[in-house]
């Protein structure tokens, strides 16, 4: 770095119309400047200029949602682009020398929505959201707010030198100062990567807030062995395969999990790889945004947050994105998500912070959670008193220093994949089943995304495979695929009030009616069961993101469910109607149905829990094609 760059980052601090970013990232800095554009929708991201492919950094709101056709809150916040004039290489200690280094008192701070109402919220999602089966999990931010007393693109580069010395273990650590935006971060997870046909998504879940005195082996094996993290993040590497497999073409491939060590909290992160040719804004669109940040289902995540959150989001679980022109005429991709942030105005600092719910939260305990991501970014940036054990940690240190290097830890991480199914810990390559060869399926989304890793399933074995909405697809769809795949979704199958779920009775019935080859899953299974008179009623405790062992006809299947209702018939039944009844012993609960042109399954045979899912899926579709 030259000894006049640290003046010219000044200047740009100086000038209240300049705009630049400050990237620190794989060991070293950058900085980036150029002019700033505003733009509607991810495709007008303006990657061509007037010399052909060019450099665009953009700032993505949440709100961006909506061009997936999901429901967001709109604030106005812009998508915003940087078009990269410069672009520089810095020496990181020389960059941070140069950065101002005097403290920045906060006044006043404290938490938009108090303790007692985000407890209260979070006992109203368990209860009214995942109690009623609108999803698996959902993440409910709050803010916590300040004000200061200094400029606004100081404030941002003092804090940002504050990250770079305090904070470690973040894939980005930025500063993006533009006129009315000034954001200064640190975060952990990479949301999507796009490089040499190469698509990254990195789900991290988990947090571990470092006790008084640092992490241990005994307090960390404490977190690992926890029912709830478990779960949680087992079920956002579901819904970012579910993603994976839009964007991909061999669907995506799961290696970990590993520890993500920082300075105050340690998380547990996959890593998810896949195959795409597709232009890195489609990419980014189809993978809005990360469910880590959001919840699962995405779409009924996105109107949970929408009932729930009393404030738009603004940038908070967006990403940065950086565009970069590569050798083949096209762009390569690197977009962190928009967590562990601190957003800048006018003399007021804004952390927005979520907790992932899921059925075994703690409204206290997803409280505190809370509190433990703030006070990550308030310490880093000193706002807060740090804590002097993550203080004395050494960035440098040797990696056998690192508890994820552990032999008992390594060993208890490693013992999560038991459960987790090979189809996808392996290159998924279509072997092209012999007997499904030539044959066209039709998936009929119900507003679940599991339904681009059942596509993905069924190429595997042969199929010729589409997927249509449920309030898009015509009768006539319906009638000429081979085998009709009923998908499931959200919501009680109960509810003759919802169009969904109408037309989903009606794609049922009518392929019943034909004696069309059917498979029905979890919602499209109950609403079958229904049409052949079985009760359908909600369970004691919703089985989202729960392995079971059950019986399909006769073997014994690991599967993960999804469920918050199930058909049921008295404890013994075999047969109902014209249908054989594959049901629990003790509860008499329904996992399958088949009869002649037909089948269904309650659980997720897609899902990393279903570790007999692809074998399962192959018996169920050869019985309904035979």
């Amino acid at each position: 770095m030259t000894s006049a760059l640290p003046a010219r980052i000044r200047d740009l601090a100086a000038d209240p119309e300049s705009s630049f970013v400050l990237i620190a990232r794989d060991g070293g800095a950058e900085l980036l400047t150029g002019d700033v554009v505003d733009v509607d929708a991810l495709a007008d991201i303006p990657l061509d200029g007037p010399g052909g492919p060019r450099e665009v950094f953009a700032l993505v709101p949440y709100r961006q949602v909506r061009e997936r056709g999901f429901v967001a809150q709109d604030d106005g916040t812009p998508l915003r682009c940087l078009l990269v004039d410069e672009h520089e290489r810095l020496d990181i200690e020389e960059l941070v020398a140069s950065l101002p280094s005097d403290a920045i008192a906060l006044r006043g701070g404290g938490f938009d929505i108090s303790d007692d109402e985000y407890a209260e919220v979070v006992e109203r999602v368990i209860a009214d959201e995942i109690g009623r089966g609108e999803g698996a999990n959902f993440v409910i931010r709050r803010d916590y707010r300040a004000s200061f007393e200094a400029n606004d693109r100081v404030a941002a580069l003092t804090w940002f030198r504050a990250l770079l010395e305090h904070e470690r273990g973040a894939y980005w650590t930025f500063a993006v100062v533009t006129p009315g935006q000034v954001a200064v971060g640190a975060s952990p997870e990479a949301h999507v990567v796009a490089r040499d046909g190469i698509v990254t998504m990195n789900p991290i879940s988990g947090t571990f807030r470092h006790p008084a005195g640092g992490a241990t082996r005994e307090s960390l094996t404490e977190f690992l062995t926890s029912t709830k993290e478990t779960e949680e993040l087992f079920m956002v590497v579901d819904e970012e395969l579910k993603m994976m497999s839009q964007v991909c073409s061999d669907g995506g491939r799961i290696t970990g999990p590993h520890l993500k060590e920082m300075s105050r909290l340690t998380h547990t992160e996959y890593m998810l790889r896949g195959r795409s040719r597709l232009d890195p804004r489609d990419i980014l669109r189809e993978t809005m945004f990360a469910p880590t940040v959001t919840g699962s289902p995405m779409q009924n995540a996105c109107a949970v947050i929408r009932r729930h959150e009393r404030t738009p989001r603004g940038y908070y679980s967006g990403v940065a994105a950086l565009f970069t022109p590569n050798g083949e005429g096209g762009h390569d991709l690197d977009a962190p998500i928009l967590i562990r942030t601190a957003y800048v105005e006018d003399g007021h600092l804004r952390v927005p912070v979520g907790a992932t719910l899921v059925r075994h939260s703690d409204p206290i305990g997803e409280v505190n959670e809370t509190h433990g991501k703030a006070a990550g970014v308030l310490g880093a940036i000193g706002a807060i008193e740090r804590d002097h054990v993550a203080e004395a940690r050494d960035d440098d240190a040797p990696a056998e220093g690192r508890l994820g290097d552990d032999p008992e830890i390594a060993a208890l991480l490693a013992s999560r994949n038991t459960r987790l199914a090979d189809f996808w810990m392996q290159p998924q390559d279509a072997h092209g089943a012999d007997a499904f060869t030539g044959r066209t399926a039709l998936v009929v989304d119900a507003e679940d995304r599991f339904t681009t890793m059942l596509a993905h399933q069924l190429h595997h074995l042969g199929l010729e495979v589409e997927i249509a909405a449920w309030d898009a697809v015509p009768d006539g769809a319906i009638d000429a695929a081979d085998l009709v795949v009923a998908g499931p979704g959200p919501g009680d199958p109960r509810d003759g009030a919802s169009a969904r779920i109408a037309r989903m009775q009606q794609v049922v019935a009518r392929r019943r009616d034909e004696g069309a080859p059917l498979l029905a899953v979890c919602l499209s299974h109950q609403i079958l069961a229904d049409s052949l008179g079985i009760d359908l009623v909600p369970l004691d405790a919703p089985y989202q993101g729960v392995q079971k062992v059950v019986p399909v006809f006769g073997q014994e299947a690991s599967v993960g469910f999804y469920n918050t209702f199930t058909a049921r018939v008295p404890v013994g039944t075999t047969q109902r109607g014209d249908a054989e009844v594959s049901a629990d012993a003790v509860s008499g609960d329904v996992y399958a149905l088949r009869g002649d042109g037909f089948a269904s399954i309650q659980g997720h045979l897609e899902s990393i829990l279903s570790r007999d899912g692809i074998a399962t899926l192959e018996r169920l579709v050869g019985h309904a094609l035979s």
